[in-house]
């Protein structure tokens, strides 16, 4: 893209409002790029390669940030406060999240018609984009191979009325491209996730312009393999930004109980009118939910969706609790030895 600006790059009166005038000549950079010891920034002037200051590790920063760097050091100053943040439980024992991607406009959540098709799946995904700020839009490929794709179009809209829509597609044609264009205009960022080997590497070649390698998947159980091993930034052609990220078949919320209650606002309100304020939706008489699982007005599947991702999500607040505790008694422990050591 010649002639690149900052708004081209994303840039809004959000990022604009918190430059003061003690910045003086620091550069705004989008992060397109996150490595270990440093991060590649992009500019008007072209990509930079930055060092991260004293404090600020890679597990801190999200491609997608954008950052205020010092152009003479190279060295990142401060990042700006986010307008969205994807964030997921790390893997491991330790509960801590990890940072996915920043100031995403749209998350295109890509699934295929075929053993990949999940609701269980699609739902965290979606609560993910809910909780995080960022605008879902579910994609469902091999739709021409489906036998009855329509089915799952209508599954997958009734997972929530806050996705912005839900797209049947064959990836490899050349208008899907087109479909999906709508959300990627000029400034706005859009993100990919889902599995390996669901036509991901396909859509973001295609939007972008670029040659991401794919891989086939097999067919008996519809896995395919990673062919994309860490998150980048890219500009498209036609305007707008895009993040591809590495296949996720297993995704673990982290902290995400607003997008959760967003997700299922229609359990959550029926469990409001429940006859005791800690009703556990089991046994007890006056239970909202219960009726309207006998009613048929609401899909014990659903609701037992519901009940996991909420019970999930408590035990991962409760483990960061906990490792808080531990943290905080640890500074204490080490400040009285070094406290001990001084008096002798």
């Amino acid at each position: 893209m010649t002639h690149l600006t900052l708004d081209d790059l994303g840039w809004s009166p959000h990022f604009a409002a918190q430059i003061t005038a003690d910045d003086g000549s620091a550069l705004p950079l989008r992060l397109i790029g996150v490595q270990r010891n440093r991060a590649t920034g992009l500019g008007p002037g072209g990509p930079l390669v930055l060092e991260f200051p004293p404090g600020l590790t890679a597990g801190e920063v999200a491609v997608g940030d954008w950052a205020l760097a010092n152009p003479e050091t190279r060295r990142i100053l401060r990042v700006l406060e986010r307008r969205s943040l994807l964030e997921r439980k790390a893997a491991g024992i330790e509960v801590r999240p990890q940072l996915i991607a920043a100031n995403v406009d749209t998350l295109f959540i890509v699934t295929s018609c075929n053993a990949d098709f999940n609701l269980a799946r699609l739902e965290r995904y979606v609560a993910l984009a809910l909780d995080s700020g960022t605008t879902p839009v579910i994609v469902l490929t091999k739709a021409d191979l489906a036998p009855d794709a329509e089915a799952m179009v209508a599954e997958a809209k009734a997972i929530s009325p806050r996705i912005a829509a839900v797209l049947a597609l064959n990836a490899k044609q050349a208008e899907a491209l087109d479909v999906l264009r709508p959300w990627c205009g000029q400034g706005q960022t859009v993100a990919f996730v889902g599995s390996s080997g669901v036509g991901k590497s396909t859509l973001i070649s295609g939007l972008a312009g670029i040659d991401l390698a794919t891989a086939g998947i097999r067919e008996d159980d519809a896995k395919g393999h990673h062919t994309t091993t860490a998150r980048s930034l890219h500009l498209m052609p036609g305007g707008g930004l895009l993040i591809d990220m590495p296949g996720m078949r297993e995704l673990a919320l982290f902290d995400a109980a607003e997008g959760i209650a967003e997700l299922y606002d229609d359990i959550e309100a029926l469990a409001g009118t429940c006859r005791f304020r800690d009703c556990s939706h089991g046994a007890e008489p006056g239970c909202a939910v219960q009726a309207a699982i006998a009613a048929g007005v609401l899909e014990a599947g659903r609701f037992g969706r519901w009940q996991k991702l909420q019970q999930e999500d408590a035990r991962t607040n409760t483990s960061l609790l906990e490792a808080r505790r531990r943290d905080k008694a640890f500074g204490r422990m080490i400040k009285a030895v070094k406290k001990d050591m001084k008096r002798r």
